[in-house]
């Protein structure tokens, strides 16, 4: 098949388009000039860019749309556009399946920016006749991985914390090797058009367990002190302060991890059946930790 992928530098469009590209013909797109690899047919195009991007998704059968806007000014309005026109060009081209890769986080009134993005991005995907196949994941777990780096940075740059009440919220990460192999499973498989499913590793954990687990795999160990005055805007700025993320990343990060998400849905297990990774096993990878 022809495979296209928008969001092809991102951190998991990195490590997507070779898994791809041994199985399929892969577009692999990109806003700016990459290097010629083997297997890979690289173009420039933006999401925004009506003519670029019907000119990449000419022949193709399967699109993945990995595009995210995050740190951006009003980064919830670029995704959704950017997303209708995928979905309008993807039509017209002929593209038989749409893969999404969401946030997991209920619907409500009180959910994050980040992650009503991430709905409404994938709302805005399904507004053609083009069926979508949408996968939702927490935390991903790998290098380069906004929120895994971040627990990275706490553990090696404050020997105790004041962290704010998100910390104990509950969620559920997924090793990056895992997601990726997910994604790859469903192209074009006609049985997920339409869907949507959860993915998650094999544990529910909270922030802090994350922060512990790191810091236990670091050799370190921290004081973890959770109160309740940090607001998302003052836990943004302390992130800003102590990790390399920026605030314009760190502050919709953050309002996103007052809402649980654990998978509800576990349809994706018997569809693609395999051993989930553990958090250790991929946090020991990301770390370029060996096994003891």
């Amino acid at each position: 098949m022809r495979v296209v992928v928008f969001g092809a530098t991102g951190f998991v469009g990195r490590a997507l388009v070779p898994v791809l590209a041994a199985e399929h013909d892969v577009v692999a797109v990109s806003r700016k000039p990459h290097p010629p690899q083997e297997d890979v047919t690289w173009v420039v195009a933006d999401v925004a860019d009506v003519t670029a991007a019907r000119r990449a998704l000419e022949g193709a059968d399967v699109a993945y749309y990995l595009v995210h806007s995050l740190g951006s000014p009003e980064f919830e309005q670029r995704d959704i556009s950017g997303a209708r026109t995928t979905a309008r060009e993807a039509e017209a081209a002929g593209v038989r399946q749409l893969v999404y890769l969401g946030g997991l986080g209920e619907a409500a009134e009180d959910l994050s920016p980040h992650l009503r993005s991430r709905l409404e991005t994938g709302r805005a995907l399904a507004s053609g006749a083009v069926p979508v196949t949408t996968l939702r994941a927490a935390v991903v777990v790998g290098k380069g991985s906004a929120a895994f780096e971040t627990i990275v940075a706490l553990v090696d740059r404050l020997p105790a914390m004041i962290a704010p009440r998100w910390v104990s919220t509950p969620t559920q990460p997924i090793a990056l090797g895992d997601a990726v192999r997910y994604l790859t499973a469903i192209a074009g498989r006609e049985e997920t058009f339409g869907e949507t499913y959860d993915l998650g590793g094999p544990e529910v954990m909270t922030y802090r367990e994350m922060i512990e687990r790191v810091a236990r795999l670091r050799g370190k160990g921290r004081l973890i002190v959770e109160v309740p005055v940090l607001t998302p805007f003052l836990s943004s700025l302390w992130l800003h302060l102590v990790t390399p993320v920026g605030a314009s990343v760190a502050r919709p990060l953050v309002e996103g991890l007052r809402n649980p998400t654990v998978a509800q849905d576990t349809r994706i297990r018997d569809l693609v059946p395999f051993r989930l990774t553990s958090f250790d096993e991929a946090a020991r990878d990301a770390l370029d930790l060996v096994e003891p």
